[in-house]
């Protein structure tokens, strides 16, 4: 029952990386098993490894967890970054469903076709700076502490640090007119695992580039 937990996907973030992210906040080791072939994918498969034939799949605590936002939930829960009551769940839930929405925005990016791009790349911009920084820009000043629920860190900072970065790696500038997000981004960036994640020659992965979306297409279609 014991050891670290085993992250079973493609060597590239996709839907593990805020995964990555959680375990790394949470100062977890963890051990990873990429696949590199479509038959890497099939063996889990026909293990009967994968209840829904998908990955991520995280070996913890001697369950073999599928589906991105049940293993999320259980290692928030199991760290204790799902805050201390019903309420602030709530209140993180909210958060994290927005930002799982814009993280999804930016991640799909690299795999769109060539003439599609610079309208996908015009509707994160949009989307990010409209509708979902101003909210979280929002509740950092009415709320006034360092973290986004109660007073205590949480799997909604992490995921929205998470986001915050990708959007920058997508547009440096898209933070500028949001000055509570960035000194939150300087803040939460500090933390020691945060800090440590963010460091080079962490498990923490790349961006996801031209060249890799051959890689992916491989394994999964």
């Amino acid at each position: 029952m014991s050891g670290k937990p085993k992250l079973h996907y493609f060597n590239g973030r996709g839907r593990m990386e805020t995964i990555r992210w959680l375990l790394a906040a949470a100062g977890v080791e963890f051990e990873e098993c990429f696949l590199e072939t479509k038959d890497d994918l099939k063996k889990l498969q026909k293990e009967g490894s994968l209840l829904f034939q998908q990955v991520p799949m995280v070996e913890i605590d001697g369950m073999k967890m599928v589906q991105t936002r049940a293993i999320m939930n259980y290692i928030a829960t199991k760290h204790n970054l799902y805050g201390k009551d019903l309420k602030e769940r709530a209140l993180i839930d909210m958060y994290v469903e927005g930002i799982i929405d814009l993280n999804e925005l930016l991640m799909v990016y690299v795999f769109q076709p060539a003439d599609k791009k610079e309208q996908h790349f015009a509707n994160i911009v949009d989307k990010a700076t409209n509708r979902y920084f101003p909210v979280y820009e929002k509740v950092l000043k009415d709320h006034g502490h360092d973290f986004l629920v109660g007073n205590q860190f949480s799997r909604a900072d992490v995921q929205l640090l998470e986001t915050l970065l990708m959007a920058e790696e997508c547009k440096p500038d898209i933070l500028a007119k949001f000055p509570l997000l960035q000194s939150f981004k300087a803040r939460i960036s500090n933390i020691p695992t945060i800090k440590k994640f963010l460091q080079p020659g962490s498990q923490r992965k790349p961006p996801t580039d031209e060249k890799d979306v051959p890689k992916v297409m491989k394994i999964f279609y």
